[in-house]
């Protein structure tokens, strides 16, 4: 098998994701500087991952987070709830009533459209879990006496604080002292670095961290930046799918790290904010497996994409253990999901399942 996984009857829980869960707050069809009124969702780089798993895929899934215990923090909770993912592990920290010492995250996010982008505008200082400190969470109990298949985290997470980054690194140890499976998306954001030690913190803390994954995710950008690999070619060669150069980076990347069973990657050309051209490949076995293409991909809301991927991806990996499946219901499933607005996938199995297969955008009576 390309990836071991431990078996479902000896498992609580398919997958868990550790990482923030903050609100995003949108402003629909206008904009952040100017809204009277904005609509609420939860989202965040790897819960996004664990909730795609269950409401698109039908997988047991948990989160791994903290929130100041206020009603912001129970508005989280209850999105998280209302998304089937399981909130055994949320650690509630006391609220000091006005955030000084700890608050909950939140997300202003724009959707572009045509020439303009879209924008995000992020508020998490000082949130919970970035707070969080090695031996805050019981992975012996969650890995050892419950039973995980599979562990997403990534570096958005990491990011947070120094003590995050710790954390992760706890983590993925744990993970793999317990046979399960560990993916990581690197996804790669310098304002998030920025006040940490930037773009030299970043290839510490990922570097520390790669050894103990069996699934990484990340683009060409985030290779170099997360971990000093760099890839051969300018940005035309690099928007096709053949670049050799990519092919050719991602050999070398397998010779530092053995340990990844699996590396991931979405290609996208921007053409507009509202028509992009999507794909992704993985690389696996020594062999490069291109995903569905699909060249004019109109646009929604592209928030969540990737993180979308990822589950489809994960799905597939641990359903057939298949790497082509796997790429192309990555890229089925973040097809879909930026069609709806927010972060999170509104999308279900049998509407992925009809994209891989070839169906078109009829009407589905």
């Amino acid at each position: 098998m390309l990836i071991e996984l431990k078996d479902r009857k000896d498992c609580a829980f398919d997958m868990i994701a550790l990482g923030e869960v903050m609100l995003r707050l949108d402003p629909g069809d206008g904009r952040i500087k100017n809204a009277r009124s904005f609509r609420v969702w939860e989202g965040g780089g790897e819960y996004n991952v664990a909730r795609g798993l269950r409401r698109a895929f039908g997988m047991k899934t948990a989160v791994v987070t903290a929130f100041a215990d206020n009603e912001i923090g129970r508005l989280a909770e209850d999105f998280i709830l209302q998304g089937g993912v399981a909130t055994d592990f949320i650690r509630w920290v006391p609220y000091d009533g006005i955030g000084r010492s700890v608050r909950n995250g939140l997300n202003f996010t724009e959707r572009g459209f045509g020439v303009r982008g879209a924008v995000g505008v992020s508020d998490r200082g000082n949130t919970a879990i970035s707070q969080l400190k090695p031996g805050d969470v019981d992975w012996e109990y969650i890995f050892g006496a419950l039973g995980v298949r599979w562990l997403h985290t990534g570096g958005i997470f990491a990011a947070l604080s120094e003590s995050s980054a710790q954390v992760a690194v706890e983590a993925v140890r744990a993970a793999k002292k317990y046979g399960t499976a560990v993916s990581y998306d690197l996804n790669y954001r310098p304002s998030l670095w920025k006040g940490v030690g930037g773009q030299e913190k970043a290839r510490q803390v990922n570097r520390a961290i790669a050894p103990y994954v069996d699934v990484m995710i990340g683009n060409e950008e985030d290779f170099t930046a997360c971990l000093g690999f760099e890839v051969e070619g300018n940005d035309a060669q690099l928007k096709n799918l053949n670049a050799d150069g990519y092919e050719k980076m991602l050999v070398e990347v397998t010779k530092a790290y053995p340990n990844f069973k699996v590396i991931a990657t979405t290609l996208r050309a921007v053409r507009t904010a509202t028509v992009n051209d999507w794909s992704a490949l993985v690389f696996a076995d020594g062999k490069v497996y291109h995903g569905l293409s699909m060249p004019g991909l109109e646009i929604y809301d592209r928030v969540g994409g990737g993180d979308s991927f990822a589950s489809g991806l994960i799905y597939g990996l641990m359903t057939w253990d298949d790497p082509q499946k796997a790429v192309d219901y990555g890229v089925a499933h973040g097809a879909l999901a930026m069609t709806t607005p927010g972060d999170t996938s509104a999308a279900s199995l049998r509407e992925v399942e009809k994209l891989v297969a070839g169906a078109g955008a009829r009407v589905d009576r």
